[in-house]
């Protein structure tokens, strides 16, 4: 057991690294399952529970300290361990199921992890086959957390090793492409750059991932069936930091319907199988934009967030989004 502790605190507990987009490191939303990794570890070697945790919790330190043996126990066989705040979340509560809610909502608190009535459980499940009315699918490169412009639209990039893009790349960008890698091995970056201005102008990018040079294509996408706040809205902030977390670092599956007046592609999103729309309307962070999709689900999910008050339901009076553009467009 303490090995397969200190492979997780190792994992975990790794300090954050700044200044590199590309390194490695314990990201701010995942600091409270590092500290839970960490203080489960230092339970194995002192049986000591963390100072300040008395503040956040009712009872003794006697009865902490059984807490930490089953969450020793339980995480040493957990397969695989928590990684996120809600998988680690939803282990604490399952774990300490028979203990007094206060005291599992207090630990929780303490890690600053989501308390049960924040987490949502996703029951649609990605479909395995083309839904009707799908023009095309997308798989995505891991998205940058940059690329999230807010809760209902994100950038995303296909690789045009993809079979639906490589028959369709401009000719002129794939030698682009070749002259740019060319021009860099040679320490010539004034050509470099101009052949990547020349790329990114086309709606492409070259990535380098795992060493080797990705050519990839660029679609804005705009989530079908949901609006949410606006960044300057009330809660468009936080609509914007949850479609961040959702997506960070992941492939996304994006199944697409059609293209907005903006030239946007609007679609449904999929992360690790869960309906990324699905979460941001139970999370209370989208509205159902009934205007343009009936689907009974998402107004069955936009339900049922107003009557738990999560999110912008905690407000009596929302804004809709859609109103607050208009008003901005009349100068209001």
């Amino acid at each position: 057991m303490g090995n397969a502790l200190r492979f997780l605190c190792s994992y975990y507990c790794k300090p954050t690294t700044t200044g590199d987009s590309g390194s490695l490191g314990v990201s701010t939303a995942n600091a409270g399952v590092s500290t839970l990794a960490h203080d489960i570890f230092q339970f194995e070697i002192t049986s000591q529970v963390p100072e300040g945790l008395s503040k956040h919790v009712i009872s003794s330190k006697k009865a902490q300290a059984n807490w930490y043996r089953k969450l020793l126990e339980a995480w040493s066989e957990a397969k695989p361990p928590p990684k996120t705040p809600e998988e680690a979340s939803t282990f604490v509560i399952q774990t300490l199921k028979r203990h007094q809610k206060a005291d599992v909502e207090g630990l929780l608190a303490f890690y600053g992890l989501p308390l049960s009535h924040s987490l949502v459980q996703p029951s649609a499940s990605a479909p395995t086959s083309l839904p009707q009315g799908v023009k095309f699918e997308l798989q995505t490169l891991p998205v940058d957390v940059k690329a999230v412009a807010d809760g209902d639209t994100i950038t995303v990039y296909v690789s045009t090793t993809d079979p639906r893009e490589s028959s369709n790349v401009p000719r002129d960008i794939q030698l682009a492409a070749v002259q740019r890698s060319k021009a860099h091995a040679k320490k010539n970056y004034t050509k470099a750059d101009a052949l990547h201005k020349k790329i990114t102008d086309a709606g492409y990018r070259v990535f380098n991932l795992q060493n080797e040079e990705i050519l990839a294509r660029k679609y804005r996408i705009r989530l079908r069936g949901i609006d949410a706040p606006e960044s300057s809205m009330p809660y468009g902030k936080e609509a914007k930091e949850e479609m961040g977390k959702l997506v960070q670092g992941k492939c996304l599956r994006v199944l697409v319907y059609g293209e907005d007046r903006y030239g946007r592609y609007v679609g449904d999103i999929y992360c690790n199988g869960k309906f990324v729309q699905e979460i941001m309307l139970k999370k209370g962070l989208a509205w159902h934009y009934s205007a343009y999709d009936q689907r009974i689900e998402l107004a069955t999910w936009e339900k049922e967030a107003r009557a738990k008050r999560v999110g912008l339901w905690a407000s009596s009076n929302p804004e809709k989004p859609w109103e607050w553009r208009k008003d901005k467009r009349d100068g209001r």
